[in-house]
């Protein structure tokens, strides 16, 4: 089951073009350019190292570290050797024991930073057998798997089990060589998506070392970022911030948004702030991969445009089948009907071929029988002056069943009696009735996780 040299290589023409672009810089960590050549290095020494090692197929490897040269040449080199690679990153909580069981990692590749402003590798582990079936199904073809974890904040994290060689076929075609900013990291579907588009067209990847508005701001100007790829929580933390007026980002075209649902006025916002920036709504779901997208221009319209996959709409719930899909998760039942059809759980709208994503049917609250998508309300509350941040969930009531709830950040301090009048009079001509929040609290917490997405895990569904 196990080797000690690499198995036939997955994807030979992505490793084979990595080589073409030789000094070209594929990564900047730290404000440290890496050009492909020496990353190409890393792999090999890698590749040493794993087979001293005996890590090959079937290897299961926790890496642990950011998008430094160093791991993104270990990634590259355990998918060329065959292996199964959980990415863990240190931004953010990490349930590492579960993840390790879970995953049945057999090996664990820990980076450190070290005061001179390099890194170490620390490497634990022996060879073990794995037992999961889906695991064992990646090891009958020989190909390379990757799992991901779910970032949710109760109960252990959910594995989501790709097979690297589909993964990586979606990129055959190379794109346009482009410098893009590393946001979402290589533990996130969106994260992996970033990196293997950015390698196989030449361009260059740039990291930071937080995901705060004036951090990314700075390393935008500092390197001349085309394409950043973000959700509209950081959006939206960068606009009522400023950054944007604090830094030169005269080089950014592209602003790739997604992982939620955007509010409409964040979006035009967005657009009046930074008007030389095409925005573009992207779809990705950990289970499929990142989908290929065009959005109608200021609007929440958005068509899906790749080759190789096929969407559908049944009773206004979005589901996909494509090539790129998971094969299926290590400890959870999966969401596949019998002909390979993916349930997104995402409630849509129809208009020709674009679609208007709602919110998850997980978050629908239902007061009194009448739908209400959290993320139309939380639009209207964020165009209230005084609002941060905002959350809307489903609370439950012995009459309607449930009634729509809110918490809220605010940007200065306000009596709770006094933002309630406000907020019911600017909602009046805004929703109807049942959509105003009933249940109101005030918060100083983040509703927001490690990836800057909103959490909805948490919230009160009872009196």
């Amino acid at each position: 089951m196990y080797g000690t040299s690499p198995a036939p290589l997955p994807a030979p023409w992505f490793f084979e073009r990595l080589a073409t672009f030789g000094d070209a810089i594929a990564l900047v960590h730290r404000d440290r350019p890496v050009s492909y050549r020496t990353l190409i290095e890393r792999l090999h020494a890698w590749d040493a190292e794993l087979a001293t090692r005996g890590i090959g197929p079937g290897s299961v490897v926790l890496l642990e570290g950011a998008s430094s040269a160093s791991a993104v040449g270990l990634l590259l080199a355990l998918i060329r050797r065959g292996a199964i690679t959980a990415p863990l990153t240190t931004q953010g909580p990490v349930a590492r024991d579960a993840i390790t069981a879970v995953a049945e990692a057999a090996w664990h590749v820990s980076f450190q930073d070290t005061t001179e402003g390099n890194e170490t590798a620390t490497i634990v582990g022996a060879p073990r057998a794995v037992t999961t079936p889906i695991l064992s199904r990646l090891i009958d073809r020989n190909h390379p798997g990757l799992v991901l974890f779910s970032s949710g904040s109760t109960g252990t994290p959910k594995g989501v089990v790709h097979d690297c060689t589909a993964l990586l076929e979606k990129f055959v075609r190379p794109g346009k060589r482009k410098t893009t900013l590393s946001f979402l990291l290589f533990d996130h579907i969106g994260g992996v998506d970033t990196l293997f588009n950015t390698l196989s067209s030449g361009g260059t990847l740039v990291t930071t070392a937080a995901r705060d508005p004036d951090t990314v701001c700075a390393a935008i100007a500092a390197h001349r970022v085309h394409t950043l790829p973000t959700s509209p929580t950081f959006l939206n933390m960068l606009l009522l911030g400023g950054a944007h007026e604090r830094h030169d980002l005269s080089s950014l075209r592209l602003v790739a948004y997604g992982t939620e649902p955007m509010p409409a006025s964040v979006l035009a916002r967005l657009g009046e702030a930074l008007p030389q920036v095409a925005l573009l709504q992207t779809y990705g779901l950990s289970e499929l991969g990142v989908l290929r997208t065009r959005s109608r221009a200021g609007t929440l319209w958005v068509q899906f445009t790749g080759e190789g996959y096929e969407t559908q709409i049944r009773d206004g719930v979005l589901w996909v089948r494509t090539p790129t899909s998971m094969l299926g998760y290590l400890n959870a039942p999966d969401r596949f009907d019998a002909d390979g059809w993916f349930c997104t759980e995402d409630a849509v709208e129809v208009d020709g071929d674009y679609l208007r994503i709602l919110g998850r049917t997980s978050d629908l609250i239902n007061v009194g029988g009448r739908k209400v998508y959290p993320a139309e309300v939380e639009a209207v509350l964020l165009d209230l002056a005084n609002v941060r941040d905002v959350t809307v969930f489903g609370r439950a009531n012995p009459l309607t069943g449930q009634i729509v709830a809110t918490r809220v950040n605010l940007i200065a301090p306000e009596a709770l009696s006094d933002f309630k009048r406000r907020m019911r009079g600017f909602c009046k001509d805004r929703l109807p009735s049942y959509k105003i929040p009933v249940h109101v609290e005030l918060t100083e917490e983040n509703q927001f996780g490690s990836r800057l997405k909103k959490m909805r895990n948490n919230t009160v569904t009872s009196p």
